[in-house]
């Protein structure tokens, strides 16, 4: 009898994308699954759900606005109409499992599925747990976390660590460097930096970028810039002499950035952390700083505490991040010593191991 298992969250491809590879990663070891997500309208997950194949409803639903309490205002009534679609759609789909991956749209499905006895099960991408996911994890049947010690957030025998889930293309990436580089029409004799900064992009490390795209030539580099889409024509305009500068908006085949790169710059976000250990990349990590419980940060120090990471403080990013760049391009050792250390932090099969989980558990 095939199982029906809503997926529910959203919001960044730190949440999209693990989500996606358990929902494949359930119908690789039973394909008569049938899988809905539920997303809220508006975000990320309505347009890269439906490119992966799979169906999605969206709710009206947003998050607490940290910085401007007055937009605050509609957010109960925003969370009672979520529960009423919530309901709707439980109606409808009538699911025997409900998996959370974080996300605006994570709290009232779980939280729904709870009062009906529904199991649920969390994953929880980043090394300091969200409110909403350790207020859900007390009722959870099972709750996967990307590292060891999250017992100061759930019950520590509801706890597995899994590690966090990362697409099929990355984690089985066979492209060779020489090919990603005339993918993005670069030279492969040259050292190669990728910067990212998630999709909407991180004005910190992309200023920083901007400023200083000189010292990249004057140091035998070259940058393979995603600038995410604030500002974007921007940067793009203060990159267009420079001939040993790839820059884009966003990178759809990110297989080819990260077989392209010596060294990355990036955001701490839970996945990119999880992807850079799983591609053995030198990393040099600028946490967003406003991120809630400043959970990026933890999750670079996790690296950087293991000489796996070189951390660069957001304020810190203008003066500091293409000096650090530059610098340690001209350290073979501590680059492969830091790939190494990397390399060891890198959880492989985590989408296997948490779809096994949950089916065995039904």
């Amino acid at each position: 009898m095939a199982n029906r298992f809503i997926i529910a969250g959203g919001g960044t491809g730190g949440h999209i994308f693990p989500a996606i590879a358990i929902a494949n990663a359930i119908k690789h070891v039973q394909p008569s699954s049938q899988i809905l997500f539920i997303g809220a309208k508006g975000k990320m997950e309505m347009e890269k759900v439906p490119q992966a194949g799979y169906e999605i409803n969206g709710l009206d639903i947003a998050g607490f606005n940290r910085s401007s309490l007055l937009k605050n205002i509609s957010l109960p009534w925003k969370l009672v109409k979520s529960f009423v679609q919530v309901r709707s759609i439980f109606a409808s789909f009538q699911p025997d499992a409900v998996i959370g991956v974080g996300g605006y749209s994570t709290f009232p499905v779980l939280k729904y599925a709870q009062s009906k006895g529904i199991p649920t099960f969390i994953h929880e991408a980043n090394s300091f747990a969200g409110k909403s996911n350790m207020m859900l994890g007390k009722k959870a049947t099972k709750i996967f976390v990307a590292t060891p010690g999250m017992e100061r957030f759930f019950p520590a025998e509801k706890i597995l660590v899994s590690g966090n889930p990362v697409r099929d293309i990355i984690v089985r990436n066979a492209i060779q460097r020489e090919e990603a580089l005339r993918f993005f029409k670069l030279d492969p004799d040259k050292t190669t930096v990728l910067a990212v900064g998630g999709s909407l992009g991180a004005a910190s490390i992309n200023n920083a970028l901007m400023e200083q795209l000189d010292e990249f030539g004057k140091n035998d580099l070259q940058l393979i810039w995603q600038t995410g889409k604030t500002n974007s024509e921007v940067y793009k305009n203060a990159a267009a002499k420079y001939n040993n500068v790839w820059v884009g908006e966003f990178i759809n085949q990110m297989e080819y950035g990260y077989a392209a790169a010596d060294m990355v710059i990036s955001r701490a976000g839970a996945m990119a952390v999880t992807e850079l250990c799983i591609t053995g990349k030198v990393a040099i990590l600028v946490p967003y700083p406003h991120a809630a419980e400043d959970h990026q940060t933890a999750n670079a120090m996790q690296l950087v505490n293991n000489s796996a990471a070189i951390l660069v403080k957001d304020e810190k990013a203008k003066a500091d991040l293409v000096k650090e760049v530059v610098a340690i391009s001209k350290e073979v050792m501590k680059q492969e010593e830091m790939k190494a250390a990397i390399r060891k932090q890198a959880l492989r099969n985590a989408a296997d191991f948490i779809a096994k989980e949950i089916l065995q558990s039904l």
